[in-house]
């Protein structure tokens, strides 16, 4: 029989300590955030005060663990020598956050003089979509019931500003999500009602139904009604260029029907765009940059916005509490109340560490970038981008990769040419024929100049567009500007033809 013997394991483990904790969540945080999130902590923890307090709480108060973040003995100043905030011997920040959305092209291969006045950050905002539409509601004479079916309805119209679904569907899900029972007919006549909002369009079924509710608001006059007969019983013909079959079907000139290809081209196949505004409206309602660029005496100074962030401090009066309490006799009532007012004022100087570390590092970051790109901000050419990727500003700056990938996302800075979200400064980058590596992005910039100036009549196919990047001094093979096109939504050369 054998006897069972002793056996030794050596297992590494993840250790997290609080302040790493509190920072790994500050990075991510945009300025808007940020100040919804101290809030939070204000109304939770009563040892977190605003305000300056001009007597450091380390008076009262002692912490035995050291400081994480690289700060002096004062705590007040972070050390620009020391390792990324998020490093230790037993912490690996890549295995406590995954890095899956970050691009695997941006993982391959200091300080300008802050300005301490604050100052106010423009806002972009505006209501959305569905609440305009929301609004348009109550000018029906639908009932009240039918008003809350409808503003239910309005939640599945889609980015484009499409609803998708046929009546029988949204009955159906109506029903198991709402306990709502209507009929076909009902739901019928509400979607019906919601197709005559604006913008002209919204809510269609499908292309062909957008484009044709745009027409039918038009004065009918012989163009128009030549384009509703074209879309109404030639769609797919249309769709797919074969402009000659349909005149032959048609019966029509060919300048009559270029008038109507004309009306056609001018919808908007996108009812949705028509009323978000920029690119940015649409993605966000409200946009607060995190950081401001500013030209002073010939020079780009950075600085970070902390216009509604406020400046915290240790409760003095748990402070006083908990010298009060450590003076007591010990008994298991004072321990406890103790070891609560300490847990309260641990969890505030941790709170309060990770913010001033997190503008610390956003600060770093941004500025790395800003000395990066220094030709960008000075002039807003997107030809003076240079290719940039996140192991460029993690060398400069000492941090991790992932580091750097936290403090890009959803952070925005306001330039004289207007507001940029971070990620728009990394590219890739390739080698032109002079030796110089040139920012895709300055690729992708010709390659729209070349499809736009073309002859509709005869658009350039890949092959003709690699043969005139090539003479433009840029190498490109075949299968790079077909994967540039689809970035670019531009369709094939068949399908950009015109007659027209």
């Amino acid at each position: 029989m054998q006897k069972a013997g002793l056996q030794q394991t050596l297992t590494q483990t993840v250790k997290l300590s609080p302040s790493q904790i509190q920072l790994i969540r500050m990075l991510e945080l945009p300025s808007i955030e940020l100040s919804q999130r101290i809030n939070e902590e204000l109304q939770e923890n009563p040892a977190l005060e605003e305000g300056r307090d001009e007597e450091l709480e380390k008076d009262n108060y002692t912490d035995e663990s050291p400081d994480d973040y690289g700060y002096d003995e004062g705590g007040d100043e972070y050390d620009d020598n020391s390792r990324d905030p998020l490093q230790n011997a037993d912490f690996n920040y890549e295995q406590y956050v995954s890095d899956d959305e970050t691009p695997s092209y941006m993982l391959n291969q200091q300080s300008s003089p802050v300005d301490e006045d604050r100052r106010e950050v423009p806002i972009i905002g505006g209501s959305s979509l569905i609440e305009e539409l929301k609004s348009q509601i109550y000018l029906t004479k639908m009932t009240k019931p039918q008003r809350h079916i409808a503003k239910w309805v309005l939640g599945n119209i889609d980015d484009d500003g499409y609803l998708r679904r046929t009546v029988e569907q949204l009955v159906d899900d109506l029903m198991f999500q709402e306990q709502i029972q209507v009929t076909d007919e009902e739901m019928a006549d509400i979607v019906r009602q919601i197709k005559g909002f604006d913008p002209p369009g919204i809510a269609s079924a499908d292309l062909q139904e957008c484009l044709l509710t745009q027409l039918k608001r038009k004065p009918q006059t012989e163009t128009v009604e030549l384009a509703t007969e074209i879309l109404l019983n030639h769609f797919d013909e249309f769709s797919k260029h074969h402009f000659s079959k349909v005149i032959q079907h048609i019966g029509c000139t060919e300048a009559d029907f270029q008038q109507a290809v004309q009306e056609i081209v001018h919808l908007n196949q996108k009812p949705a765009n028509a009323f978000s505004g920029t690119v940015y409206e649409s993605q966000r309602e409200t946009i607060i940059p995190d950081f401001t660029i500013e030209e002073r005496d010939e020079e780009l100074f950075v600085s970070l916005n902390t216009g509604d962030i406020p400046e915290l401090h240790v409760s003095r009066e748990y402070s006083d509490m908990l010298e009060e309490y450590n003076a007591m006799p010990k008994t298991a009532q004072t321990r406890e109340a103790a070891q609560f007012i300490r847990n309260k004022i641990d969890s505030a100087r941790w709170f309060i560490d990770a913010i001033q570390q997190r503008n610390e590092t956003l600060m770093k970051t941004m500025t790395a970038i800003l000395k990066f790109q220094y030709d960008f901000f000075l002039d807003g050419e997107e030809s003076s981008l240079k290719p940039m990727v996140l192991q460029d500003i993690a060398s400069r700056t000492g941090y991790d990769v992932s580091t750097i990938s936290r403090v890009s996302n959803s952070k925005y800075v306001e330039t004289r040419y207007g507001i940029y979200p971070l990620k728009f400064f990394f590219s890739e980058g390739i080698t032109n024929s002079d030796g110089d590596e040139i920012s895709t992005r300055e690729i992708k910039k010709i390659l729209q100049e070349l499809v736009d100036n073309e002859d509709k009549r005869s658009p350039l196919t890949d092959e003709q567009l690699v043969d005139a990047l090539g003479k433009e001094g840029y190498p490109i093979a075949r299968r790079t500007i077909a994967k540039y096109r689809d970035l670019l939504n531009i369709p094939v050369a068949r399908l950009r033809k015109s007659i027209c």
